[in-house]
């Protein structure tokens, strides 16, 4: 039988509508099976849509499964936001004021509440595995790739190849080669790859792109939460640990703002959010 369920669309990593990256939200679906689940985010056809549950850890505020159109993830980024949002905006009853505890395939994942409403997420660890096993330059259509430091595949659950470029305008002038693109994420066993640069006289430091394919396309996401959470991950690792901001969704005519900030050795990650959609649907 079919009923209303509260649903939320939410643009993630934005102060204003139609610039971030959007997350569908439904809430209360612990009766929804997992087929049920894929079904809806095959249907919103978004990047991600989220499904709120009833906590099994005394722990966490709630429990909540991601799924792609293609199949489910154990964490990622930008849903963590933009449920948290959806359920603040809905008046959740949190177990420590200012904080918010998630549980989700990878675990408990902690999201802290700014005094101006910005939301962020405590980057999970990630595995950092150098990578030079294919010819870069030629999948990404590119001689700008920055040889002085590493480009690591970082495993977080997800997994992507970060690669690092001599400028931000290295960064948007990617044209992968869609062939060679889809080969090297066969070789490395990565969702996507994330090339970033530095940026010269703006508000960000650095530029970045998160570029993967699907159903043999190739397309981008707008502003890629968990990737930039292995990018701080990967800057740790080479010995940075100073606050960052970053601008994402360029090549999209998107304005998506992120932030890093360090606190005992944890990289946040955060950003505004936005509710663009909310009412109900029918399942």
């Amino acid at each position: 039988m079919t009923q209303l369920r509260a649903f939320k669309q939410v643009d993630v990593f934005t102060s204003s509508p139609l610039n971030g990256n959007p997350l569908a939200v439904i809430m209360a679906a612990e009766d929804l099976s997992t087929e049920q689940m894929q079904a809806v985010a095959r249907w919103t056809h978004l990047s991600e849509t989220t499904f709120v549950l009833p906590a099994t850890n005394e722990a966490a505020d709630y429990r909540v499964r991601i799924f792609t159109p293609d199949g489910e993830l154990p964490f990622a980024g930008h849903p963590t936001l933009g449920t948290a949002h959806a359920l603040l905006e809905s008046g959740i009853s949190l177990k420590k004021p200012g904080q918010i505890v998630q549980q989700c395939e990878l675990g408990l994942v902690k999201v802290k509440i700014a005094d101006d409403g910005a939301l962020a997420f405590a980057a999970p660890e990630a595995t950092l595995t150098e990578f030079n096993e294919a010819p870069l330059g030629s999948a990404l259509n590119t001689d700008a790739i920055e040889t002085r430091l590493p480009v690591m595949i970082a495993d977080m659950g997800i997994r992507f190849l970060l690669v690092p470029m001599v400028s931000a305008e290295a960064v948007l002038a990617i044209k992968p080669n869609v062939t060679e693109f889809e080969r090297l994420l066969k070789k490395a066993r990565v969702t996507g790859v994330m090339p970033f640069g530095p940026l010269q006289g703006a508000a960000e430091q650095y530029e970045v792109r998160g570029l993967l394919m699907e159903h043999g396309s190739l397309c981008e996401d707008p502003v890629t939460g968990s990737a930039n959470a292995c990018l701080a991950r990967y800057l740790q690792a080479q010995g940075v640990e100073l606050d960052y901001r970053v601008r994402q969704g360029t090549a999209l005519q998107r304005a998506g703002r992120l932030s890093v900030s360090w606190a005992s050795g944890t990289a946040w990650i955060g950003g505004q959010t936005v509710t663009v959609i909310d009412g109900t649907i029918r399942l």
